[in-house]
């Protein structure tokens, strides 16, 4: 048997969850007591144990007192088997009432699917693109964990008081690096020594196409390296 303590109302339907009704609104809805409710469910019980090998769920909810106080009550929490089942001791009236209610507890769980469908239908395409770009944002940001605090070759080359093009020129010229495929790379030995790291890039052509472009940076050791080699070859030249 299980049994649970709830200071809530009875959810008919919670999230990944069969539909259930409680034995206090069994017995409102047929105009009995509760108390003949419960005696029914409990003559039931074995019975329906036997054959499905488990008993009828137990609870309590919390009821409020005309006193402005509360009382734990307990109850059965059934299925739509379960309470058809036990209401087969029930007389035709009674029976049809609960197979309505059940009617009606499932057609209101189909509107509300079908209503959370549409409001789902309803995003405008400003709230699409805004989805769109937080993942893209998450992503890159994975993507590019890596690369935090590296140096770009722009911000290198302006320590060092030279342009972007000059740099790249000088590094390509004493085989540090070599353009593959529109990206820098770097050539043995300095492979592998903690030099550089990539950072992912991203973008939109004008017909719309997200395109990426997949760049080098320098680490710290990499930018030192940098500066430390540009330095003796300005020397070895003058």
């Amino acid at each position: 048997m299980k049994q649970v303590t709830r200071t809530r109302e009875i959810s008919h339907e919670a999230p990944g969850e069969e539909k259930v009704i409680s034995s206090i609104e069994i017995a409102a809805l047929l105009g009995k007591p509760h108390n003949d409710v419960l005696k029914a469910i409990r003559k039931m019980e074995p019975a329906w144990q036997e054959v499905h090998q488990g008993k009828f769920s137990q609870m309590q909810i919390q009821e409020k007192l005309p006193n402005g106080g509360y009382r734990m009550r307990p109850c059965f929490v059934l299925t739509k088997t379960e309470s058809l089942f036990v209401a087969t001791k029930f007389n035709d009236v009674a029976r049809a009432k609960l197979v309505l209610r059940w009617e009606e507890l499932e057609l209101s769980a189909r509107k509300r699917t079908v209503n959370i469908a549409h409001r789902a239908l309803l995003e405008t395409e400003a709230e699409v693109i805004m989805r769109s770009d937080e993942i893209m944002k998450r992503e890159l940001s994975q993507l590019n964990i890596d690369a935090v605090g590296c140096y770009t070759m722009k911000s290198v080359a302006a320590s060092l008081r030279m342009t972007y093009r000059d740099l790249c020129q000088m590094l390509v010229a004493h085989d540090v690096m070599n353009d593959v495929d529109g990206t820098y790379e770097l050539l043995p030995p300095y492979t592998y020594m903690g030099y550089e790291s990539y950072r992912l890039h991203e973008r939109y052509s004008l017909m719309g196409d997200r395109r990426q472009q997949r760049y080098m940076v320098w680490t710290e050791a990499g930018r030192s390296f940098v500066i430390d080699l540009v330095r003796r070859i300005k020397k070895s030249s003058n």
